[in-house]
């Protein structure tokens, strides 16, 4: 058994491995960029994070209110240290990805997911600002963030939030993937299979038409 995606079915690992091979780890992946129109009516540019987003990250987290980090980090976290932002914008396209929608050289939102050890999941995790909440990005960034990882073998995203997150668990429920959601002692786990569907494809098409 090819031992690389452990934890899935041989058929899921062969074709998972089969297809994380086509990616070239470090290569910027250019053709994620695209423009969207937000519900505001303006154009912001929708791309992979790179190393040079370091002080735009920086300013984006400050802009954070705190309930909103929180709720991303599960604690208190005013400031991230050089290694985080280090970690958060060095990225390998592949087994990490990180996607920023960008507006008049600031970022709006920031979503990510990163594989699993060995495995064809990932978590996934996604954050907008607090001028930009209801404006659809979290649907926007997810709607990528599942294309570009099915493309690299990974067939299953996770989530952990606050159980009273509920704009987030609302982007998972209205995705269009069949997501499965279970509360413990105030936290959410999602777990959904990313393969994709009618009714997702629907949908992202209406996000990149800009109903975003």
């Amino acid at each position: 058994m090819n031992e690389r995606l452990l934890g899935t079915s041989r058929g899921e690992d062969l074709v998972g491995a089969a297809k994380r091979d086509l990616f070239v780890a470090g290569r910027y992946p250019s053709e994620l960029e695209h423009d969207v129109v937000v519900r505001t009516g303006t154009t912001a540019r929708l791309r992979p994070i790179r190393p040079d987003d370091a002080q735009k990250l920086v300013r984006f987290h400050n802009r954070l209110t705190s309930d909103a980090i929180y709720r991303r980090y599960f604690s208190l976290h005013p400031e991230l240290s050089v290694e985080e932002v280090r970690h958060l914008t060095e990225v390998d396209y592949v087994d990490r990805l990180a996607l920023v929608v960008e507006e008049g050289g600031e970022l709006l939102a920031v979503g990510r997911f990163d594989r699993y050890p060995l495995t064809t999941k990932a978590e996934v995790a996604f954050i907008v600002d607090d001028g930009h909440q209801h404006l659809g990005l979290g649907h926007l960034l997810l709607a990528n963030l599942a294309d570009a990882a099915w493309a690299r073998g990974i067939t299953t995203f996770t989530a952990e939030t606050l159980a009273r997150n509920h704009d987030m668990l609302a982007v998972f429920r209205h995705s269009g993937y069949p997501v499965k959601t279970s509360f413990a002692d105030g936290e959410a786990t999602v777990t959904f299979s990313i393969e994709p569907t009618q009714e997702s494809a629907t949908l992202h098409g209406e996000h990149l038409a800009g109903g975003v």
